[in-house]
């Protein structure tokens, strides 16, 4: 017996009508997602009926605030992720949109293969934000900061969040900390429970969100 599986629907709103049909084309070839639908911008698209499980938003050429666009979407299909697209690569556009409400944050120059990777992800319900822009976050401000809610973290496990951000591996992060791969794994393992977290990526998105950074 044959076993399917539902593939993930899409709906691209962009800006660029040329972009919009590469990037869609892109996406379509990916057995796992189909995209229902595209448009200039969220008016032009019936996201309700649609029911779409991922919606990718470009932030770049739009009159419409991002954070009003996220609420549309929330509005009418509140099920549905949320995922910017951007040739932005700064950190507080990034934090912007994560703090309006995306669940996560695509910069326009990643490969075929990245952006399905992210789509897959946000769609199963895991936060993806571009490792090059949060570890860029990450480094410029102090992840304590002084917050309440950070007083659970060590400052080794804030060292490791720092570094996992920055799109460091384990075997990276054993070598840049001289400690071993298995000591690396315990700590990632004690950061996702004490954060309730479960991917890598989370750790930044979470920080971000709650203000940590």
């Amino acid at each position: 017996m044959v076993t399917t599986t539902k593939a993930i629907r899409l709906i691209v709103i962009e800006g660029q009508t040329l972009f919009a049909k590469a990037l869609c084309k892109v996406l379509a070839a990916d057995e796992e997602l189909k995209v229902v639908a595209d448009a200039r911008s969220i008016a032009d698209v019936q996201l309700a009926s649609l029911q779409p499980d991922l919606i990718m938003i470009d932030l770049d050429g739009h009159a419409v605030e991002i954070a009003d666009a996220i609420r549309q979407c929330r509005e009418q299909v509140p099920r549905a992720g949320v995922c910017v697209l951007s040739t932005h690569l700064q950190p507080e556009v990034m934090q912007r949109c994560l703090s309006a409400g995306a669940d996560g944050y695509v910069a326009k120059d990643v490969v075929p293969a990245e952006l399905i990777r992210a789509v897959k992800s946000i769609a199963s319900g895991i936060s993806y934000v571009d490792p090059r822009i949060a570890g860029g976050l990450l480094r410029r401000r102090s992840l304590l900061n002084g917050r309440p809610d950070l007083d659970e973290l060590s400052p080794r496990e804030t060292e490791i969040i720092r570094l996992i951000a920055g799109g460091l591996s384990n075997k990276e992060i054993s070598s840049r900390l001289k400690l071993s791969e298995k000591t690396v794994k315990n700590h990632i393992s004690r950061i996702f429970s004490k954060l309730n977290i479960t991917a890598r990526t989370q750790a930044a998105v979470h920080a971000i969100k709650t203000g940590m950074v």
